[in-house]
């Protein structure tokens, strides 16, 4: 069996090599540059925020980080520069010194309309970055676009800029993982390692699902997440169909049980699930279990350079033999997605897409591999996700808490 992947710790020290952040910033930034430098834009400006933090190696939290009003622009041959919430640019001025002070900017759009295009925020922006294009001997060149409110598309389109799409640049840009960002994918995944303990202690007929949702969630930031982005739990007979969601439902014995923590360290994510039985579990929730556990071991198992992401699809059940009338409505539940700053990245795994538009899986991808099989009881389910990394001789397993067979929580 190979050593699990490293996930040192929290900090850095003098006796061991971590992640190195200045190299973590290098990486970054230099695929982004030669994305842009093999697109036909002359910049690419950026909303989405965790293609803000790939290029500027800025974060602030969500609750202002989704409105769009953070911006970027990385301009061929330019430094990044940045736009953010107010304060915050003092802030990356202070203690962000890979960026130039000068190209950290106060910025305002409208908070997704909350600010009316009509008070000229949006254009009073537009017109700075054309101007700094035209300084750059870029003005005329396409202006590349991640995500953007229309307001802002029409006005940049008004003032005689040419925008196309970047995003899907920009995603294939991140698809290749460095190796500081695999550490903190790894360290982000033992850190719900040790969550799951504590919600197999937990776990126990009257606690509801929201108190495990609570448990997870505090656990998580003592432990130094700095976002837990979503925690689904579900059990009985919520099982089946999957809501994708919790509620404050009374676990009962004889229950199966399924979570999915969702969280991130340094910005790098978690898609973890876990399955169990509370108290006792039946041959119909125990057969479901081994199925899932089957498909999950049957994907893991194609998994290398070379091969085709509808390779990997193709060993998951169609739609219609686990209870679905088509592969849409079934979307999501035989699947694979990547990880990293962003929940899901590329590449996305599933009959869906995979079969018409197959990605060749490269070394240096992570992504995870999620699988799900109802019971024949009618409601119960198994749900079971593996994060893992493609190596060039295979693929390390990320997420080690134990899931080749069904956990009954508190026995009885």
């Amino acid at each position: 069996m190979s050593a699990p992947l490293p996930a040192p710790g929290h900090m850095g020290v003098d006796y061991e090599q971590r992640v190195d952040f200045d190299r973590l910033r290098a990486h970054r930034l230099g695929r982004a540059r030669a994305a842009l430098a093999g697109s036909e834009c002359g910049a690419f400006l950026l909303f989405d925020f965790y293609n803000i933090r790939y290029v500027t190696q800025t974060w602030i939290g969500g609750a202002l980080g989704d409105k769009m009003t953070r911006y970027a622009l990385l301009a061929r041959g330019g430094p990044p520069r940045l736009w953010d919430f107010g304060s915050a640019a003092r802030h990356h001025r202070l203690h962000s010194p890979w960026l130039d002070p000068a190209d950290c900017h106060a910025g305002m759009l409208g908070l997704r309309g909350a600010i009316a295009p009509t008070a000229g925020l949006m254009a009073d922006a537009v017109r700075t970055i054309k101007g700094l294009l035209a300084e750059a001997g870029l003005a005329g060149e396409p202006v590349g676009v991640d995500i953007v409110e229309p307001p802002f598309l029409f006005e940049m389109q008004r003032q005689g800029l040419r925008v196309v799409d970047c995003q899907q640049l920009m995603l294939d840009a991140r698809v290749i993982k460095s190796p500081d960002e695999i550490m903190l994918l790894t360290q982000a995944a033992a850190m719900v390692d040790g969550v799951y303990q504590d919600v197999v202690e937990a776990l126990k007929p009257g606690v509801r699902e929201n108190e495990i949702v609570a448990l997870v969630n505090k656990r998580l930031y003592e432990m130094g997440s700095d976002q837990v982005e979503a925690v689904n739990a579900v059990s009985g007979e919520r099982c089946n169909p999957h809501p994708h969601n919790f509620s404050d439902r009374l676990i009962r014995p004889g229950d199966q049980a399924f979570f999915d923590i969702i969280h991130s360290y340094n910005g790098y994510r978690t898609c973890y699930y876990r399955t169990f039985g509370v108290g006792s579990a039946t041959a119909s929730q125990r057969e479901a279990y081994v199925r899932a556990r089957e498909w999950m071991d049957a994907s893991i198992a194609m998994i290398k350079p070379g091969v085709g992401t509808d390779q990997v699809a193709a060993v998951w059940p169609r739609a219609a033999e686990f209870g679905f009338e088509d592969e849409m409505a079934a979307f999501g539940l035989q699947f694979g997605h990547g990880l990293g700053l962003g929940l899901h990245e590329r590449p996305i795994i599933s009959r869906l897409n995979s079969m018409r538009e197959p990605i060749e899986l490269r070394a240096g991808m992570v992504f995870a591999l999620e699988t799900y099989c109802p019971a024949s009881d009618g409601f119960s389910a198994a749900r079971i996700e593996e994060e893992v990394v493609v190596t060039p001789e295979g693929y390390r397993v990320l997420t080690l808490f134990p899931a080749k067979e069904l956990i009954v929580a508190g026995a009885y």
